[in-house]
């Protein structure tokens, strides 16, 4: 006779028992330690920040107030103002560049005059004695015997026929004098002077506009076709009167 099987022992071996495994609980990193990490990924590659010194550049303004000008040793006290033809020179300045202050002179004639007259023209002007200042006086007063008459800023003159050179004050004075003589001529050079338009033969379309508007406003328009529609309804009015 076959023994029977208990339905307890079945059932034990048709289902094993599973082992649960347990697994550790993770520990939170604290808030903390996050927070160097994600510094320390920013930081890779870098390296330590150095202050690097200032790289000073050439002709750069030196911080702090100027210092004064201090002549040097055995020499004279300079001249902050030299006055030839009629016009206050930087004293400071050298003779070639200073004498350009003077209205009609340029930087070509300035180093003419100063060599016509013995100077150095790279020395600096404030410690020109008074016999040094004369001769440039003298050397400016008589511009026209030295230059060529290409040179001159006032080649035939309209009066005299003369070829001068015109010096400080007299510049502005004969630039006016032949702008009155062009507007009393009524040539097109003065009549252009006397409407304030330009007169060199520049383009007047889109530039050298004056006054607070540019252009065709809406407003001119719309008054211009009111009043061209006003003209049309009074002539039709007159032709039905007829």
């Amino acid at each position: 006779m076959a023994k029977k099987e208990d339905p307890k022992e079945i059932k034990e071996t048709k289902e094993p028992k599973q082992e649960q495994k347990k697994e550790a609980p993770k520990k939170e990193a604290p808030q903390e330690a996050k927070k160097e990490r994600k510094e320390e990924k920013k930081h890779e590659g870098k390296g330590e920040a150095k202050e690097q010194p200032k790289k000073e550049r050439k002709g750069a303004p030196k911080e702090g107030k100027k210092e004064a000008f201090k002549p040097k040793e055995g020499q004279p006290e300079i001249k902050h103002i030299v006055r030839i033809a009629d016009t206050d020179l930087d004293g400071k300045r050298s003779v070639q560049y200073a004498l350009t202050g003077i209205k009609g002179i340029s930087r070509r004639l300035a180093k003419i005059v100063t060599v016509n007259s013995g100077i150095d023209p790279m020395g600096t002007i404030g410690y020109l004695n008074d016999a040094d200042i004369e001769k440039l006086q003298s050397s400016i007063d008589a511009i026209t015997t030295i230059i060529p008459y290409w040179m001159t800023n006032k080649q035939n003159d309209f009066m005299t026929g003369e070829d001068r050179h015109v010096i400080g004050t007299d510049v502005l004075l004969s630039v006016n004098e032949d702008i009155n003589l062009m507007k009393k001529m009524r040539s097109y050079k003065g009549v252009r002077h006397e409407r304030g338009l330009r007169v060199r033969g520049q383009r007047t379309r889109s530039t050298g506009r004056k006054g607070r508007t540019v252009g065709v406003t809406r407003a001119t328009l719309a008054a211009s076709k009111a009043a061209a529609k006003e003209g049309e309804k009074k002539e039709e009015k007159k032709e039905e009167a007829k």
